[in-house]
């Protein structure tokens, strides 16, 4: 089974953040994934972009999931 992998920056619809708390626990988790270089969380529109090398947007999907937040590729 092939990895798929992001392009240099993925945008993530995450609906649920409503806070600074869910800003923290977001980026803590999505920067634990593999490749990933920075994280931006934007409570206002509920978007967070991904950027890094090789980056399997399942594993992203997998770590908002964790911090406890839905996630879209948006």
């Amino acid at each position: 089974m092939a990895l798929l992998t992001a392009p240099a920056a993925t945008t993530y619809l995450v609906p649920g953040m409503t806070c600074d708390h869910c800003r923290i626990a977001v980026t803590a988790e999505v920067a634990r994934v593999a490749g990933v270089a920075s994280v931006d969380v934007d409570l206002d529109t509920k978007l967070v972009r991904v950027a890094g090398a090789g980056i399997d947007r399942a594993a992203v999907v997998t770590a908002i999931d964790a911090a406890g937040y839905e996630a879209v590729v948006a």
